[in-house]
């Protein structure tokens, strides 16, 4: 097409209906704005006796000339109007007369091309079916003698079933190529229609295709379920657009499309529509588009993490080393290889600060953060979803925690991934392999999902108090930072900086109502608490201040708690670990040893009783712990101490009700059999970890840190460790480095030297 002129006509809107070239139509002048126009275009009063006609909104309208005025028996204006060209509106102003002038670019003829002539070849071809098809021959000669490709294409607008829209889409396709293409296929739309219809009626045509036929019938069934009450369009319609608006890959697209198809022919009465809605609901309801903007910013990451947690230096480094990591690989567009990151897991005792140190890592990252339980979980289900052909079926808890989180890439963290157990339902902490694999994690397949989630941009931080009860093929995808519990003075200073804030707020009570002074929290921390964390440190607060509100609600206050106030408050102390008390006779020795809440002191004890045979070895012990056992008795009598004649050794840990293994007592319990034998007393003011050898060599073991902050909290003075432990003590704090001497031993000789009086 193109555009011989432009003109400033008067507008006459058209309310309802579209007018094309070539028609001729009358119109009244009902409107003020339409007779204003109407009275414009008369030549009479200077007009040229040609206006412009539009539908309501329309971009496009037709050039028409006034071929006849007359007057209704009612007074309205009426004219005879015959349409020419089409036009393309453009600016509007209003003359002094109040009429509505619009500049219109009047769209010429195109220039016939070998697409265009066989483009309408086709549509006469298909017309002229049509019009045989439906019993209108008398049509067809008048369709043959329309040279212009244009009005060939225009005049599909004659077929009484195109709806308003459509002929509005007519009007506003200028392009002739496009607008015959569009008439076609409208034209092949209602002769399938036609032959459908005939199939139905006659049961005799089977000339129709399959997917046309079933289009038909979809269509015919809305139209029935819509008279029912039952119209499903809008919904099918909704879900459309919504999954045109994803920003998906071409393998999820395609998994989703044929279920809303599957929908659409679907009745609304079966189960299964049901439950294609709701797994239509569920992946739509992923937050496909949405990602949260990384704040790669490390001073802040350190700062927020120093406010938020005290101590902890060596894990907030890593922690920033991770981020700093993350950063330059963002910076510098490093591709994703084999293993896109890692995942950290924080291992440490109850109450220390792992979930928490998640939540400052999205924080400081500026992402969503979801906690995600783990505890006691023993269906594989709860992982990877369930079938979605079962009977509430739903995706499982790493899909819903994307969607609760609200972004395709928050920080997800696995709390208490050791506590994951396996039942006949399968084993959860397999399903995890691939959830927490860096190489696999990118084509994550949830069962309800039944598709490949790309999990690569989550950020994955498992949590757990120990290692012994991960699998070691899920603890080989983690890398695990360890979270040691706190001195004295950093629970103090946590409870001032930290949790008495907090709980005066949750207590509903202002900072000058009630004052905990530095004395007593001191007291709170070394009297009333034997733990790593902060947990009970905190409910001891919170009971202080719930106390204190009583007496601030009844008119009492301001209050100042002090350190002799606490046995009111609190009730009696905790008693403290008399260490050096419980050491009185020969064969007694105190371990260290590393349970799920932390370091503790561990008691050995060695008696001689009647009897011969066998050692007895009572404590609840491992197996590991008791060939500990076995090596110790194997040690000592390689030194020519021997059991005397008719005595046997009785072995036993104190705490029975806890469970108890690892190699870590060997040294204890070969010094606990030497002072046995030689009858002499170990010094009661030291403590001991470390495996033994057969032939008398102490080997390293781990948790040095909890080992020795047990000790200091048990009021030892003197702990012995392996000389190959010797680097770890420098994870220790110094403030417990000042009140408690480390010995490094290589040997049992060593060992014996320092700990026998």
């Amino acid at each position: 097409m193109t555009t011989t002129a432009t003109e400033s006509l008067p507008l006459i809107p058209l309310p309802e209906g579209v007018v094309l070239p070539e028609m001729v139509v009358t119109i009244s002048l009902n409107s003020d704005e339409a007779k204003l126009a109407g009275r414009a275009s008369d030549p009479d009063h200077g007009g040229t006796n040609r206006v412009l006609l539009a539908p309501a909104s329309a971009k496009v309208g037709v050039v028409a000339s006034v071929e006849d005025r007359g007057i209704h028996p009612d007074g309205t204006p009426i004219l005879t109007i015959k349409a020419l060209q089409r036009a393309r509106l453009g600016s509007g102003t209003i003359d002094k007369d109040g009429v509505l002038l619009i500049a219109a670019d009047v769209v010429g003829e195109t220039e016939t091309t070998p697409e265009i002539e066989a483009l309408a070849t086709t549509y006469r071809a298909t017309a002229t079916n049509l019009l045989t098809k439906v019993g209108a021959q008398r049509l067809v000669a008048g369709l043959q003698v329309i040279d212009s490709p244009s009005a060939l294409a225009d005049s599909i607008a004659y077929w009484p079933q195109l709806s308003s829209a459509q002929r509005l889409e007519l009007l506003e396709t200028i392009d002739v190529a496009a607008r015959l293409t569009l008439a076609t296929r409208w034209l092949k739309e209602a002769l399938a229609d036609a032959l459908i219809r005939e199939e139905v009626n006659a049961s005799v045509s089977d000339e129709l295709d399959d997917a046309q036929r079933k289009a038909i019938l979809r269509r015919q069934l809305a139209s029935i379920q819509k008279e029912l009450g039952e119209d499903t369009t809008n919904v099918i319609d909704e879900y459309r657009a919504k999954l045109a608006e994803l920003e998906i890959s071409d393998k999820v697209r395609e998994a989703i499309e044929p279920e809303i198809d599957r929908l659409e022919r679907t009745s609304e009465e079966s189960a299964e529509a049901s439950w294609l809605r709701t797994w239509l609901d569920t992946v739509l309801h992923i937050p496909w588009n949405e990602r949260s903007a990384d704040n790669f910013d490390l001073d802040n990451a350190r700062a927020l993490l120093d406010a938020d947690h005290t101590g902890l230096d060596d894990v907030k480094d890593r922690l920033v080393e991770y981020l700093a990591v993350r950063k330059l690989r963002a910076e510098r567009d490093v591709v994703a290889g084999a293993r896109n990151g890692v995942i950290l897991s924080l291992v440490g005792p109850p109450g220390v600060g792992k979930t928490s140190l998640g939540e400052s890592i999205a924080a400081a990252l500026n992402r969503k953060f979801v906690r995600v339980a783990l505890g006691g979980i023993r269906d594989e289900a709860e992982i990877r979803g369930h079938r979605r052909t079962y009977v509430g079926a739903r995706p499982g808890r790493i899909v819903r925690a994307i969607q609760e989180a609200g972004a395709m890439n928050p920080v997800i963290l696995l709390d208490e991934i050791d506590k994951v157990g396996s039942g006949w339902q399968g084993d959860p902490s397999s399903a995890l392999l691939e959830v927490l694999d860096p190489a696999q994690n990118n084509s994550f397949r949830d069962h309800y999902l039944e598709f490949e989630l790309d999990l690569s941009d989550v950020i994955f931080i498992a949590t757990a108090n120990t290692l012994e009860t991960i699998p070691g093929p899920l603890l080989d995808r983690l890398e695990v930072i360890p979270v040691e519990g706190y001195t004295e003075r950093e629970k103090a200073e946590i409870a001032r900086t930290h949790l008495v804030p907090k709980l005066v707020i949750q207590n509903g009570l202002t900072p000058d109502e009630v004052t905990i002074t530095d004395e007593t929290l001191a007291a709170i921390v070394g009297d009333y608490t034997r733990e790593a964390g902060v947990r009970r440190l905190e409910r001891l607060i919170d009971k202080t201040l719930r106390k204190s509100a009583t007496k601030i609600a009844v008119g009492d206050g301001p209050l100042t708690i002090e350190p002799d106030q606490l046995n009111d408050l609190l009730g009696r102390a905790a008693p403290r670990d008399d260490v050096a008390g419980r050491i009185t006779r020969p064969g007694i020795v105190t371990g260290l040893a590393v349970t799920g809440a932390g370091g503790d002191v561990l008691l050995v004890e060695a008696a001689l009783v009647p009897g011969t045979g066998e050692p007895i070895i009572t404590g609840q012990l491992g197996d590991v712990m008791k060939e500990s056992a076995t090596i110790a008795q194997s040690v000592v009598a390689t030194t020519g101490r021997v059991v005397p004649e008719g005595q046997r050794l009785h072995i036993h840990f104190p705490a029975g009700a806890v469970p108890k293994d690892g190699p870590s007592a060997g040294i204890a319990l070969c010094t606990a059999l030497t002072s046995l034998l030689d009858d002499t007393l170990v010094r009661p003011s030291i403590a001991m970890t470390g495996e033994v050898t057969l032939h008398g060599k102490v080997l390293p073991i781990g948790g040095v840190k909890q080992k020795v902050l047990a000790a200091h909290r048990a009021g030892v003075k003197e702990v012995l460790l392996p000389k190959a432990n010797g680097p770890d003590i420098d994870d220790i704090p110094d403030d417990v480095l000042d009140e408690i001497t480390i010995h490094l031993v290589d040997t049992i000789s060593d060992v014996l030297a320092l700990a026998l009086t």
